[in-house]
Parts: structure tokens; sequence; C-alpha cells
């Protein structure tokens, strides 16, 4: 007997606990090795080295080829994505762990507004209400104010706006293409798109450089495929609350190995967020088993 697709939410939940891990392995990775390259030219590298993980692709991508009428919307996706990227890198290099990891959790709000704004769904009050709340947690974390707000936190806006953006893009393509060739052609075009950038600020990277670059695509390879395991084995309501974890390893990670100390207001800001993103999730399951057709939010902003 066959277990059903999304009734598996032991495996799920374990598979989301593995994804989180990889992602934080990503940022630490990222932070350790990447700090003396610009960011661009550690985006660049970080995607020029993941390319070789398409290679069992290959024989699917030759015969699903790209639709000519979806080419400039995969272009526009890598050219978004790629400054994304790089904000994100930039942003890695400057703030703690934990705050990077906490506000990743801002790009599904963005998704939400998106798709109400540009998509024509829905927004309804209790929705709204939840955007609110993250709004407010990304507020406790920036502290606008009472601290200095630093290009790396501005950054780090930018980056979950770049990543929403994209993600809408692939919710359109998804439709149309094979998931393989959604995801080929985005390394793809982000690679190119990062290349000039990349070399005009280029410094000759170190062997260890690259070798920690190679492990940080390695890891966000393994991080989308476990994550895609888990939205197969259980619902969307089940595995995004074990997000929240991602940011309890971020900053023990950050204590330990960075000297990063842990801040309160992070780690709440954090939590109403992701509160916010998780209370969404649940709402789209549910209107979902009533007969509508959108899916839930997609799931916190990572490199990659």
């Amino acid at each position: 007997m066959t277990v059903p697709e999304e009734g598996r939410p032991l495996a799920g939940v374990l598979w989301m606990v593995a994804t989180g891990l990889l992602f934080v392995g990503v940022t630490a990775a990222v932070k350790h090795a990447a700090g003396r390259l610009p960011a661009a030219e550690a985006a660049f590298l970080r995607y020029a080295l993941g390319l070789v993980f398409l290679l069992p692709m290959l024989g699917s991508l030759r015969r699903n080829r790209p639709r000519r009428r979806d080419l400039g919307v995969y272009a526009l996706r890598g050219g978004v994505h790629s400054a994304g990227v790089i904000l994100w890198f930039f942003a890695m290099t400057r703030l703690p762990i934990a705050e990077v990891t906490a506000m990743n959790y801002l790009a599904p709000i963005y998704v939400t507004l998106g798709a109400a704004l540009l998509l024509g769904e829905r927004l309804a009050l209790r929705r709204l209400l939840a955007i609110g709340v993250a709004f407010l947690g990304a507020l406790v974390i920036l502290r606008p104010g009472f601290r200095d707000v630093s290009a790396g936190h501005l950054a780090m806006l930018g980056t979950a706006l770049a990543f929403a953006a994209s993600y809408l893009m692939a919710k359109t393509l998804s439709g149309r293409a094979e998931p393989a060739m959604v995801v080929a052609m985005l390394s793809t075009w982000v690679t190119v798109g990062l290349a000039p950038v990349a070399l005009s600020v280029w410094i000759a990277p170190t062997a260890a450089e690259v070798l920690w670059l190679l492990a940080v695509a390695a890891m966000a390879t393994g991080a989308h495929y476990t994550m895609t395991l888990a939205f197969r084995a259980a619902p969307v309501t089940v595995t995004q609350p074990v997000t929240f974890l991602q940011l309890i390893w971020a900053t023990i990670l950050g204590w330990w190995a960075f000297g990063e100390r842990p801040d309160a207001f992070v780690l709440g800001g954090g939590a109403a967020i992701l509160g916010a993103v998780s209370f969404i999730a649940w709402r789209e399951a549910q209107l979902r088993r009533r007969g509508a057709l959108s899916p839930p939010p997609a799931p916190a902003a990572r490199e990659g």
C-alpha cells in the first residue's frame, strides 16, 4: 500500500528539519568564507560552481526545451534573483546570522501582497492583520530611531523583495514548464546575470574560498531538494512552523562560532513574522479544502 502525497507528517517535519540545518549551514559558510570577496563575486562563484549539480537534469532538459514565450520571463526572473543574491551576500557579511535568518521570513509576506496586487488574489481581513503583525515584527528587529538601520538591514529588505518577485514569476512559469526547467533556467540566468558585475570587482579567490563556496552550492542544492521532499510528504501548514527552528539554530551558531550575542528583539520579531506566515499558510490550506486554488505562501526566502 502506497502512502499518499502529504500523508506523512512526521517525514515532512524531519525533511524540513534537515532543510533548516542545511540552510543555516549555507549562511554560516558564507559568513566564514565570503567576507573578503566582493558580494557579487562570491554570489557568482556560488552559482557558477553550483551548475555542476544540474548535470543529472540534462536528459530531462533536452526533452523539455523552454518555450519561446517564456524566455523573457526566465531572463527577467534571473535578473531580479541576481540582485537579491548580491544583496543577500552583502547583508550576510555585515549582520549577525540570527538577524539575517529572521528577516528572511519577510519574503512570504511580500509574496502574499504581490499575489493580491499583481495576480488578482483576494486579500481578506485576517490575512491583512497577519501581514500587519509581520511588519510589526520587522520593526521590532530593525528598531528604527532606537539604533542605526545599517546598509545590511536595507540589503535584507531588498533581498526579501527580490526573492518574493522571483517566486511570483516562478509561480506563473510552473504552470507551463517542468520543475527541472524552472530550476535550471534560474541557475543559468543568475550565473549569466552575476558574471559582468562580478568581473567588474573581481579579486583572485583563494583555493579555500572556492572550496567553501562549492560547499555552499552543495548545501543550498541539498536544502532545496529536502524542502521539496518535505512539501511532498506533508502540508505546508505542518512544515512551515518547523522553519522557526532555523532562527534558534542560527542564534546558537552565531553565538558559538562568531561571538554574536543573542538578541531578544531579533528572536521576538522573528517569531512574530513567522507566526504571521504560518497563520497565512494555515488559512490558505483551509481555503484550498473548500475549493480555492491559491497555493500557500512561499517558504521563507533564502539564498539560491
